[in-house]
């Protein structure tokens, strides 16, 4: 096997969450390049269509599942669904996530509960359900956030809880799952790339507050964040695991 080799993930099955939109769009895509058959999970399952058009123009195969990734029930159907299709899960990316930014005097329960329901909660019943069925060798990657491990000025405490505790459920399921099933779980942390998310900023915030303390100057580019990804999906990361990974241009240095 050649070092680009490693990084092949032929034939095997992908699950991605939240792949309707954003990140999730590309992640899909870039599991597919690599070799993955995808199945796409999100709520709005009428735009999960268009991802699977994409996933499909690369020689691979896809189906669509609507989830709700809050509801367990939920995540046991969308790997069930994903048995029946392609017979094994190799490798789950739980991207299924939203943000806000209430400043922490105003945020209501439901506000807050909200975020870590989608965010943490989801995030675990997703991974919960495939443990079941994945076998040695399998990656599960959870996407966090650089907010998870450090502020810029907007207040998000909701949002950076929810991403603060995937880093600490990321550790514990792999110190669970890794020695006794052979299943890898590792973060990923991005930055600020250009998305849906980033469109969504008001103002110069991006240009005035973010972009200054990124060392590489710029939002990240989507193909950037994709190699990390199938780093960790692949076999080239065989010997890592419970780790968070930032892909963030060098904000954490600041």
């Amino acid at each position: 096997m050649t070092i680009l080799d490693s990084f092949r993930i032929d034939d095997r099955v992908a699950i991605v969450t939240g792949a309707s939109s954003g990140l999730g769009v590309g992640f899909a895509v870039a599991l597919a390049e690599a070799g993955a058959n995808v199945s796409l999970a999100a709520r709005r399952k009428d735009r999960l269509t268009a991802t699977g058009k994409l996933v499909e123009d690369t020689g691979r195969r896809a189906i669509t599942v609507r989830t709700d990734v809050t509801s367990p029930d939920d995540c046991r159907e969308l790997v069930d669904a994903t048995m029946r299709a392609f017979g094994r899960v190799d490798i789950l990316v739980n991207n299924a996530g939203v943000g806000t930014a209430v400043p922490a005097t105003r945020e209501t329960p439901e506000q807050f509960r909200s975020v870590i329901d989608i965010n943490l909660n989801g995030c675990y019943w997703t991974a919960q359900a495939c443990a079941t069925v994945m076998r040695p060798g399998s990656s599960i990657i959870n996407i966090t956030s650089v907010l998870g491990l450090t502020t810029v000025t907007l207040p998000q405490a909701a949002y950076a809880s929810s991403k603060a505790g995937l880093i600490g459920l990321t550790r514990d399921l792999a110190q669970q799952w890794t020695g006794r099933k052979g299943i890898r779980v590792n973060a990923l942390a991005p930055g600020y790339f250009e998305s849906e998310m980033t469109d969504q900023f008001e103002g110069d915030y991006l240009e005035t507050t973010v972009i200054p303390r990124t060392l590489v100057g710029r939002l990240g580019r989507a193909e950037e964040l994709n190699a990390a990804l199938i780093f960790l999906a692949s076999d080239a990361s065989s010997y890592v695991t419970g780790i968070t990974l930032p892909v963030e241009g060098g904000m954490l240095t600041s």
